[in-house]
């Protein structure tokens, strides 16, 4: 936010009176929240979101697991591409010592035998293509579940933010609060003030004591998340996060649903599903027809020439009423199966889509309205109701109530920023493109 509201708050001496002169003059300020200034006092130490992604990548065991099954399965593609193995066999008819014949009995003999079996032409093909298009499928699985990660890391980074800057501010304003607690009590034995005034302070101290720990409760929560994102123990100590800059979304509502055809990975998975299913039902027409299967048989025998055989072997399908044919009526209902799942996972696509863009903008305008409106004009109430409190105008009341209102707008502030980017990146898994930058 490039607009800052400075609220300089001055009790001067004599507004605590002289009795009270050993109370110094306390200087309170409030500023509008800036996502891209660090706040005072804030440790310098942080972490960036880049470096929490690329180590989630590296690390996350999810991720690793979708990779190998990748490249799995691309190992499978030119094993179904392969002929079978060839067989060979050794035999003997005669006597049963092992290869021992009859002599005068020409029927024995020593025998060797090879035989190789030939698949239909074009079955080999149709079986690698669809091993082929199992690992594309497979490709888009892991696509998604390193997209659906960085969606994740910059989710819970984008909380964690959120909760840091609420425990700031918090902790900042409970420090103010016992400073103005601390001049009312003044105030209050010199007789200038009521003591509702020390007690209301002393309430909204304890108050702000409680959100706090719930605050620190959420700080805590998304730490912990963060860490199991990134394979790391929960309770590992993580720095503070960097401050950022609010993203532009540079894409109108058409556009998304441009990109979200072209890139979504659930779309591009099931349409090799589709590819896939459509080979295989190719796969079980070509089982109308016969393998064969090719051999050559050597045999030896005593005191006769050698023998060469050949032979030619070929499955006669005579049962393809129920095997062949329900083999290809199944491979077509899982054909139409994954047609219908793709116009079921564009449908969701698109509402899914739209349902963040919405969020997006609709965090956008608040962002606007926190920074352009509502946190300059609390600040400037908070200032009014300060200078009529010091001419004795309104009463201390009012003072906390105002600040109050400024420490909530802030903590809101923030928490509207982290929900804006958090919706830009629940989108970029559906469009395949970076918008939290």
């Amino acid at each position: 936010m490039k607009r800052k509201v400075q609220v300089l708050i001055t009790f001067a001496c004599f507004v605590i009176g002289e009795s009270a002169g050993q109370q110094p003059p306390v200087s309170v300020t409030v500023q509008s929240p800036s996502a891209g200034t660090p706040a005072q006092g804030a440790d310098q130490s942080s972490v960036g979101l880049d470096a929490l992604v690329a180590e989630a990548l590296q690390k996350n065991p999810g991720v690793q697991s979708a990779l190998r099954q990748v490249e799995a399965l691309r190992h499978r593609v030119p094993q179904v591409r392969t002929l079978p193995d060839p067989q060979v066999s050794v035999g003997w008819a005669g006597n049963i010592t092992p290869f021992s014949v009859q002599r005068g009995d020409p029927s024995s003999n020593r025998a060797v035998t090879v035989s190789q079996m030939l698949p239909y032409p074009g079955k080999l093909k149709l079986q690698g293509e669809i091993a082929d298009r199992e690992t594309q499928a497979a490709w888009w699985d892991y696509d998604a579940a390193r997209r659906k990660l960085v969606a994740d890391v910059k989710s819970a980074y984008y909380d964690y933010f959120a909760a840091s800057k609420a425990v700031e501010i918090t902790q900042k304003d409970k420090d103010l609060l016992q400073k103005l607690s601390s001049i009312a009590d003044a105030r209050y034995r010199v007789g200038k003030t009521a003591q509702q005034d020390v007690l209301r302070s002393q309430v909204e101290i304890s108050l702000l004591q409680q959100r706090l720990t719930v605050f620190e409760q959420q700080q805590k929560t998304t730490q912990a998340r963060l860490n199991t994102l990134l394979f790391h123990d929960p309770e590992a100590p993580l720095p503070s996060p960097a401050s950022f800059e609010p993203a532009k979304i540079g894409h109108s509502l058409d556009e998304l649903y441009t990109l979200a055809r072209e890139q979504d990975t659930g779309l591009q998975r099931e349409q090799r599903m589709i590819e896939r299913n459509q080979y295989a039902v190719n796969l079980a027409q070509k089982d109308y027809r016969p393998d064969f299967s090719v051999g050559y048989m050597y045999q030896q025998r005593p005191d006769m020439p050698d023998m060469h055989g050949f032979t030619v072997t070929a499955n006669i399908p005579i049962f393809y009423r129920t095997r062949q044919r329900e083999a290809v009526r199944e491979q077509t209902e899982q054909l139409g199966s994954a047609q219908r799942s793709k116009e079921n996972r564009q449908t969701e696509l698109f509402f899914a889509v739209k349902q963040q863009y919405l969020l997006a903008k609709s965090s956008e305008q608040l962002l606007k309205l926190y920074s352009q409106a509502i946190v300059p004009q609390s600040s400037l109430a908070l200032e009014s109701s300060m200078a009529s409190y010091q001419v004795g105008t309104v009463d201390f009341l009012t003072i906390l109530t105002n600040f109050t209102v400024v420490l909530d707008y802030e903590v809101s502030y923030y928490r509207e920023l982290a929900n804006y980017q958090m919706a830009l990146a629940n989108l970029e898994p559906l469009v395949g493109v970076e918008l939290t930058k």
